[in-house]
């Protein structure tokens, strides 16, 4: 079942002499529960491209459609709201609310939704990212890897149809990296979680299901990992 298809995306920024094409006819698609690795150098534009796809970023031209909707279709408020509820993101430098604890961070979207927070399903993320002795914590009391993983846990508490994640152990030493992907990778089989991942890490790549290569805003490369368990 497919989740996500991108259409012809450009991304164009400035005018003239200044136009810089970040993304140049983007075509691909997503099945529903698939690990994709989008890689590429500094500049290919492959954070733009999930920044677009995570609807943080408008394209120039093109559609993004996730589970059925054209996102750029939608106003800025259906748009904001459908991205808070639909879409997990996951950036490399945490964005976590420092004067919030754990809790209170992984469960801001379904605050700012003024929905009610499902207890079970928080106590079983918080065990499953090691976070249940740190529920009290704020930020800058926690390791990088740590709040890392509350990063995790706010992109998973909607169930989002597609979680995002853009260089999510570019700030994180070896160890802590493999734990972060091994994560995503538990999330994606647990939860069935569709999960796309901007790196630029061989090493994670050759753990995804499929790996999307950018180079100079196009798509250059599109393979099959058949290596990888896919259960």
């Amino acid at each position: 079942m497919e989740i996500l298809r991108v259409e012809n995306l450009t991304k164009v920024y400035g005018k003239g002499s200044t136009q810089v094409k970040a993304l140049a006819g983007v075509s691909f698609s997503v099945q529903k529960g698939e690990f994709v690795a989008i890689m590429g150098a500094s500049g290919s534009g492959k954070s733009t491209l999930l920044h677009i796809i995570g609807g943080v970023d408008k394209p120039s031209d093109g559609k993004v459609i996730v589970d059925g909707t054209d996102i750029y279709s939608l106003s800025e408020t259906k748009l904001a709201v459908f991205r808070r509820r639909q879409l997990g993101l996951i950036y490399q430098f945490y964005n976590l609310i420092p004067i919030l604890n754990v809790e209170e961070n992984i469960t801001l979207p379904l605050l700012l939704d003024k929905r009610e927070i499902e207890k079970e399903y928080l106590q079983e993320l918080l065990l499953t990212l090691k976070l249940t002795e740190r529920v009290q914590h704020l930020p800058n009391e926690l390791s990088g890897g740590q709040q890392q993983r509350v990063s995790i846990g706010r992109a998973l508490i909607n169930r989002p149809a597609l979680l995002l994640a853009d260089e999510p152990t570019g700030n994180l030493d070896s160890k802590n990296s493999q734990e972060i992907i091994e994560l995503l990778k538990l999330s994606n089989r647990q939860y069935q979680q569709t999960l796309i991942v901007v790196t630029h890490d061989q090493e994670i790549a050759r753990q995804a299901q499929r790996v999307i290569t950018i180079a100079d805003g196009q798509i250059v490369g599109d393979e099959v990992n058949y290596h990888v368990n896919f259960n």
